[in-house]
């Protein structure tokens, strides 16, 4: 495929462009990129928010597992290429290379979008920010708070370690081909002093409380703290989505 070959959306890679263009300013006026920051875009696509991001810093780096689309990005001028599916790329050592935080960006495949803010996790210490473009749905269970029915594992999970706030809202007709699900603009910036907590730990923790959403905590994880060997006190007779964040990362630090 040639640079002047349109390109069709692959269903199995996720595929949706972006093509609403006043919205696609407003984006990159979200996102405020500036010379001289490490950049980073999952998934460029066809370049909706590459290209005017690209003139406005003079170079990043883009995440690309589609084939064709890589050797289009690899022609241009500022852009360094990286072919991979973005859940093997260790984003450590592109900090390292880069010698500063990195700023992450992208219009996230929808049907991998949770596996992909779960893998960039355990790097939020070396990440500036976060703007990503994802479900609607999605972007309210990270921002949710106890008490509700979005509130679940990935909102402990990302609150932990991340300020997360919906920016912009963007409706199905944005996007070739639309999806069937309205998406939002989501900014996540690291805290700048998280509790210290063995990330795992608190994963399967989390996952184990959630794990019964509709039961009262002793029926999952009470029997989790049990095998791990608890003794300490903790109210189990809650369901898992009444319990703040701050509750699960102080039980997971009182684990022995």
């Amino acid at each position: 495929m040639t640079a002047s070959q349109p390109h069709v959306a692959r269903k199995r890679f996720g595929q949706h462009f972006l093509t609403d263009e006043g919205l696609i300013h407003r984006i990159v006026r979200t996102i405020d990129p500036r010379p001289g920051q490490a950049l980073v875009e999952i998934g460029p696509g066809l370049g909706a928010i590459t290209q005017p991001v690209l003139e406005r810093c003079g170079a990043l780096t883009v995440i690309e597992l589609d084939r064709d689309l890589a050797v289009r990005w690899r022609q241009r001028p500022g852009v360094t290429v990286i072919e991979s599916d973005v859940l093997k790329v260790p984003f450590d050592q592109l900090a390292q290379q880069a010698g500063r935080p990195l700023r992450v960006i992208g219009n996230l495949p929808y049907n991998i979008s949770t596996p992909i803010l779960f893998h960039l996790l355990p790097w939020a210490g070396l990440i500036a920010d976060q703007h990503f473009m994802l479900q609607k749905e999605v972007v309210e269970r990270m921002a949710a708070g106890p008490g509700g029915k979005d509130y679940g594992r990935l909102s402990v999970m990302l609150q932990w370690r991340y300020n997360i706030e919906l920016m912009l809202e963007v409706p199905p007709e944005a996007f070739d081909p639309p999806p069937r699900v309205d998406s939002a603009i989501v900014r996540m910036v690291p805290l700048a002093q998280p509790p210290a907590v063995d990330g795992k730990r608190l994963e399967a923790m989390v996952a184990s409380a959630f794990s019964m959403r509709r039961k009262l905590l002793r029926h999952s994880l009470g029997r989790w703290l049990e095998a791990q060997g608890f003794e300490g006190h903790f109210d189990l007779q809650r369901r898992a989505e009444e319990v703040p964040v701050a509750e699960f990362v102080a039980l997971a630090q009182a684990l022995p």
